[in-house]
């Protein structure tokens, strides 16, 4: 499986026969984007919440590519609302699919549609034919971060650590630590100034603290998982 980063906290896994699940899709106006909307050509979009920086580009995906959303209740219904073929999962809920699975799990972060509605923000478990991706989304360092891997381990864990608006990159390494993955990968981070910080330090942390690798990625560059 490949996990390409698309810039912020938008990824791309991919199997190389066709399947591609794309995930918060932010691409216009974001300026560390690593490719156009009309690049991409996911099966399936997966949404964290509904802030405009993880929404993004979603409808005009979605409309053109046929892509089901998978996203927490109020997001759901808002984008079938506008023509968009969407699951209306919630927290706790899991989606099966021919390439394996998402989990919604908790985030601590705060969320609003796109439309101004409550939404509530999700960390996302995902199953990608066998191995197990944790893209947590948007949140603070909270302690049931660790109860995620207790009913099957997750390979590769996908971190902010920009601070600000989620945990930053100290609070990041405990978030690590209580999620267990032996791949660490940073995202949300350095896309605008509020958010600056420094990766390198953070790769340092995981690798000096934890049994785990951390995977700086560029936009653009691609993890083999």
């Amino acid at each position: 499986m490949d996990i390409r980063f698309l810039g912020h906290s938008c990824f791309e896994l991919s199997d190389g026969a066709g399947t591609n699940v794309l995930i918060d899709p932010f691409l216009t106006g974001n300026p560390k984007a690593a490719v156009t909307a009309d690049e991409l050509h996911p099966t399936t979009i997966l949404l964290s919440h509904g802030h405009a920086d993880h929404f993004g580009d979603t409808i005009s995906i979605a409309t053109r590519t046929g892509a089901e959303v998978i996203a927490t209740t109020e997001l759901a219904r808002e984008l079938s609302e506008d023509g968009v073929q969407a699951r209306d999962t919630n927290l706790g809920g899991t989606d099966e699919f021919e390439w394996g699975s998402v989990k919604l799990v908790p985030a601590l972060h705060d969320s609003r549609t796109p439309k101004g509605h409550s939404n509530i923000p999700a960390g996302l478990v995902i199953d990608f034919e066998g191995t197990v991706v944790y893209h947590l989304g948007d949140t603070a360092l909270f302690s049931d971060l660790s109860l995620v891997g207790r009913r099957r381990a997750v390979d590769v864990a996908i971190i902010p650590i920009g601070g600000h608006y989620t945990m930053d990159r100290h609070d990041a390494v405990d978030a690590a630590d209580f999620i267990g993955a032996k791949t660490i990968i940073p995202c949300h981070y350095n896309t605008f100034p509020a958010i600056e910080t420094d990766d390198g330090a953070f790769q340092t942390d995981i690798e000096q603290t934890l049994d785990a690798t951390c995977v700086v990625l560029e936009p653009g560059a691609v993890h083999q998982a």
